[in-house]
């Protein structure tokens, strides 16, 4: 329960952060954005992938661009939902999309799933080597 609650507020977090970048999309409090955020949560879980499945040959030939306009629909879906949230047009969700799953996939890197923050940090192979501490290296062993 409480992982669900950490990443609901990361989700709070960056719909705040999209709401003041994307000039066509506005809140008229901070409560609308906390309803806000729960509601594409629940979108992005439940209907988002019945949609993928849906049109996934459509997004392989599309190379994966669908998938932009897809998320780009449904959060202006919820804009037409919740009154006090709205976008002025499919662009603005479009962008505010982008924005909003590129800071939510960032706060959500630094959450472990008991929803507790977490930092890692890597260090290279080679050690004895004048320039190369802290190296972030994908397939690295961790230290702790």
């Amino acid at each position: 329960m409480r992982g669900f609650l950490v990443k609901w507020f990361v989700n709070i977090l960056a719909l705040m952060a999209v709401v003041n970048i994307i000039p066509g999309i506005n809140a008229d409090k901070w409560q609308t954005v906390v309803v806000a955020a729960l509601i594409l949560g629940l979108v992005n879980a439940f209907l988002r992938p019945l949609i993928f499945l849906f049109t996934l040959p459509l997004n392989i030939l599309s190379l994966g661009f669908l998938t932009f306009i897809i998320n780009g629909f449904l959060f202006y879906s919820v804009s037409k939902v919740i009154n006090g949230f709205s976008v002025n047009n499919f662009w603005n969700a479009f962008w505010g999309a982008l924005f909003f799953s590129m800071i939510s996939s960032i706060l959500s890197l630094l959450i472990n799933p008991e929803g507790k923050i977490e930092l890692r940090y890597y260090r290279s192979a080679s050690r004895g080597k004048p320039g190369y501490k802290n190296v972030i290296d994908v397939e690295g062993k961790t230290e702790k």
